[in-house]
Formats: structure tokens, sequence, C-alpha cells
């Protein structure tokens, strides 16, 4: 498993934003994590070792831009050579989490067709409000890997418009996630798979506890 972060920084966007821990671990450092910046690793994926190999090996997961939003505006004239790194990297596979599934559409490369296999997106929806926003959106994205996280989990939020018919997990025995069950803390949930995984643990957001981050097996 390997970590990329193009670039840093981010704007709170949702009300999920308000305890985030970027924001919480630039103020321990005395950074304002609203400046956004290319990193240092920005060619991360493309690094090789004095060998000739892959500094990030093949076959690994790797977790992108975790220290801000892929599809954040400020980033836009970065992203194309972003999304360039991936399609060469075809033997990595690539995972984001946006709150702003809706600049998607906009900012694709002209190859995408229907989505690269090796990349997965990820939509939070921390309420009920952004799930009806952002879910439809992302249902309708040509994105081959989907998934949703509800955390920092606000409150309540129902997921069924966006499920049907059995859920399975890889590496799971087949589960049936029942609708009334839809109205209690969801971590993940697949809509291409379909998947869903109740977390192991997973608190209401208060400020202090943060719920559980994205497990391999919860991924499409």
């Amino acid at each position: 498993m390997a970590s990329w972060n193009p670039w840093h920084g981010c704007h709170k966007a949702s009300p999920g934003c308000a305890n985030c821990y970027v924001y919480r671990g630039d103020q321990r450092r005395g950074l304002d994590a609203s400046k956004v910046y290319r990193t240092k690793s920005y060619d991360l994926p493309l690094r090789q070792k004095r060998n000739g190999d892959w500094t990030i090996p093949p076959g690994d997961m790797v977790w992108t831009c975790f220290s801000s939003d892929f599809l954040l505006e400020d980033a836009d004239e970065w992203r194309p050579w972003a999304w360039a790194m991936m399609k060469v990297r075809t033997d990595l596979n690539f995972f984001f989490i946006t709150k702003r599934i809706h600049r998607l559409a906009d900012h694709l490369p002209p190859d995408w067709g229907d989505g690269y296999d090796n990349v997965a997106i990820c939509s939070t929806a921390e309420d009920q409000q952004r799930a009806g926003f952002r879910l439809p959106i992302l249902k309708a994205a040509p994105v081959k890997h989907k998934s949703i996280t509800c955390e920092p989990l606000l409150g309540p939020v129902d997921l069924t418009p966006w499920l049907g018919g059995d859920i399975t997990s890889p590496g799971m025995a087949k589960e049936r996630a029942l609708a009334e069950d839809l109205d209690i803390p969801v971590q993940r949930v697949s809509m291409d798979g379909i998947l869903y995984r109740p977390p192991d643990e997973l608190r209401w957001d208060d400020g202090q506890e943060q719920p559980p981050g994205p497990s391999m097996d919860s991924l499409c």
C-alpha cells in the first residue's frame, strides 16, 4: 500500500470538513492548510530506484490525494498530469475520496471513456443532504469502480435510493443489507458491485472521534 499526495491543502466545502484532519495536522505544525501547493512527490508514481525498479511496486493500492481533494479547483492545472501518470501505471490501483464529485465530468482526461480500470473513486456522504446531491452524480458517472464513504458521519443517512439487489463484499461471505438497517451508520458502499460493509466501530462525529478510514477489503 502506498500514499501519493500530488498536492497539499484544501478549502472546506461542507459540514463534513469542520474537523478536517489535514487542517488539524497543519495547524499543529504552524501551517495554513488553506494554501494549496504542488508537492515534491507529485511525480511519485513514475519514480524509479537506482536499479530501475519502480519506487511504488506493481500491484500496490495507492491512496491518492489524502491531504487534499483530487477534484479541488486549485489543482485544475496539475490534474491532467496526475491522470496521465495513472494511465502510465496501469499496474497500480489508484483510489481517491472526494467531496467534489460534481466537478468530475468536466475534469476527466480525453481518453477516459467509461473509466480507467485501475482508478476507484469514492464520494463522501456525511449527511442526507450531501447524499442526495452527490450520490446521483456518482451513480451516473462513467467510473468503473465507485464507492461511498459516510465519514465523518454527522447523522443517519438512508442510502436506499442508490442501492439494490444482493450486496456483496470481496473476500467476505455474501451479505444482505436490509433497508431498515440503512438508517444506522454505514461506512462504505460500492454502487457498481454493489458492496456494503458495516464498520467494525463507528461513532457519531463529536469533533473528537473520527470514523475509521477505508479498509482494503471494502473496496471494489
